[in-house]
């Protein structure tokens, strides 16, 4: 008899994000706004630097921590636009994607037993990563009502002798939430008396549209704890270039280099070499597209208000959060049914942890136009669900009636 495979890999339950999507793909005519990666195509000199790379003959395996050149540019860009320093030599490890960086931060820190903390909702692949280090997610809620922020008490409360880390993603997929210098002061003390590390996921450090970026790294206190999470696939639009990197300590980059290095050994070189023009040139073309975003994210939310659905405003990513709780509809029966009804597909809270239920994320990162059109769809399945109800309802009524009479 042939031996079963991983329990924890058996255990792991697909992607409620996946099921949408395959639905979607299966019909003509859908318009989606599911999918998590921007509309626009890659800037074309950032692709043409990979396109050079490869007439170049620069095919080859690069450094395991990526090219010197990409590493400079990121401390430099890191320096630059958020004021943290990471030496390029030691401390930063260019990955295929920010999902090899979670993946290596999880391998790196966890053993058996250990508890990790996880904001509810949450990136749908930070508890996967962190059962298949026989690791135990520990769920902190994030409320609506405080624009989805982790608050401090919340965290002390989390906190126990097994807490050997916790993974923030701010600015959140799902919810477009932020944290701010100030928030994060609050959280510092706690942090730093605890000893835990933070795997912060800013993956969409450069799409944060109010106020200005802010990371736990920037505190000298607890940077040693914080490894940061980033990578080129939403600011910058290269999301099939598959590219991210890890800032960390010397310590703990030495320790991730080790898994990287069997595993990988090194990202993509052409997608290195656009990173690097990316970096250098491409700052415009990320402006450029947040503008669009702004614009996008101001008219869903408009839309979605109005039509009933409350909606937080997002200070970041290109999602909102909104709140489908006067359907009385659950998450998954509300996407199922637009898409079924309306050729609109979303994403169901569900998919980001159990307190997502009554939500759906709603993705801007498509046209104006469609927009607009998947809008008008929404606004009709809602009124034919009123319209379900009051004949429901009248038809109860009628029903009572008629053995009122009978009686």
């Amino acid at each position: 008899m042939i031996k079963k495979p991983s329990q924890a890999v058996i255990d792991i339950k697909p992607s409620g994000i996946r099921k949408f999507f395959d639905l979607a793909s299966s019909m003509k005519g859908v318009i989606s706004l599911g999918v998590g990666e921007p509309d626009f195509d890659t800037p074309w000199h950032v692709t043409e630097a990979g396109v050079d790379s490869l007439a170049n003959g620069q095919t080859h395996y690069t450094a395991n921590r990526g090219l010197l050149r990409l590493r400079q540019e990121i401390s430099k860009f890191h320096d630059e636009h958020y004021g943290t320093k990471y030496d390029p030599d030691k401390e930063i490890i260019v990955t295929v994607g920010g999902s090899e960086a979670v993946d290596l931060c999880c391998r790196t820190l966890l053993e058996p037993g250990d508890e990790v903390i996880v904001l509810d909702p949450n990136y749908v692949a930070y508890e996967p990563a962190i059962l298949l280090q026989h690791a135990k997610p520990v769920f902190i809620e994030l409320k609506e009502e405080t624009e989805f922020k982790l608050l401090p008490e919340d965290l002390e409360k989390a906190i126990t002798d097994k807490t050997k880390a916790i993974i923030l993603n701010y600015p959140s997929n799902p919810t477009g939430g932020v944290m701010t210098r100030e928030d994060y002061e609050k959280l510092v003390p706690i942090i730093k008396k605890s000893g835990i590390y933070v795997i912060s996921d800013e993956i969409y450090a450069e799409l944060t549209f109010d106020g200005e970026f802010a990371s736990l790294a920037q505190f000298d206190e607890v940077k040693d704890q914080v490894i940061v999470i980033n990578g080129f696939s939403k600011a910058f639009a290269m999301t099939g270039w598959r590219l991210g990197y890890t800032l960390s300590s010397r310590e703990i980059s030495s320790l991730m280099l080790k898994i990287h290095q069997f595993v990988i050994m090194s990202a993509p070189t052409p997608a290195q070499h656009a990173a690097i023009e990316a970096l250098k040139n491409g700052y415009p073309d990320v402006l450029e597209m947040k503008k669009s975003y702004e614009q996008r994210r101001n008219l869903l939310v408009s839309r979605l208000n109005k039509m009933g659905l409350k909606t937080n405003m997002p200070h970041g990513t290109f999602y909102v959060f909104a709140n489908i709780k006067p359907s009385r509809l659950s998450s998954d029966d509300f996407c199922t049914q637009l898409l079924e009804q309306e050729k609109v597909a979303i994403v169901p809270g569900i998919a980001f942890g159990v307190h997502g239920e009554g939500f759906v994320r709603i993705s801007y990162a498509t046209s104006l136009d469609n927009i607009k059109k998947a809008c008008e769809k929404i606004e009709h399945f809602l009124e034919t669900l009123d319209n379900q109800r009051k004949e429901e309802l009248e038809a109860e009524v009628l029903e009572v009636m008629e053995e009122i009479i009978s009686i």
